[in-house]
């Protein structure tokens, strides 16, 4: 049974940082992609990043400069470093493992970014 832990989420000002984590806990490794989605109260889902198991990084243009998606495939881990966070960042993260032919999420964490 493949689950995805989220962790790393929480309250932060305007202009700060977060880093999330997201391991693949029972998933074997291959040519899977490991993504992050966002979804904000009333909004569709969202992608934000991903990253396949090679390492090929793709982002949203709306955090283009400002967050960066990591792997580390020995740890089953993806990680999504949020940097110059904005209150319009404020969103239920959530991780995706796509291993075909199954896609697998988490249950999201929470990050607020708020004076």
């Amino acid at each position: 049974q493949v689950r995805l832990v989220e962790s790393g989420g929480g309250l932060v000002q305007p202009g700060g940082s977060l880093r999330l984590s997201c391991a693949a806990i029972g998933s074997p490794f291959g040519i899977d992609t490991m993504g992050w989605y966002r979804q904000a109260p009333g909004k569709q889902r969202e992608l934000v990043a991903r990253i396949t198991y090679g390492g090929s990084p793709d982002y949203a243009d709306f955090v283009k400069g400002r967050f960066t998606i990591s792997r580390d495939n020995y740890k089953k881990s993806a990680y999504l470093q949020m940097n110059s966070l904005k209150p319009e960042d404020t969103a239920v993260y959530i991780c995706n493992l796509l291993n075909p032919p199954n896609n697998y999420w988490g249950q999201g964490t929470q990050v607020t970014v708020s004076s």
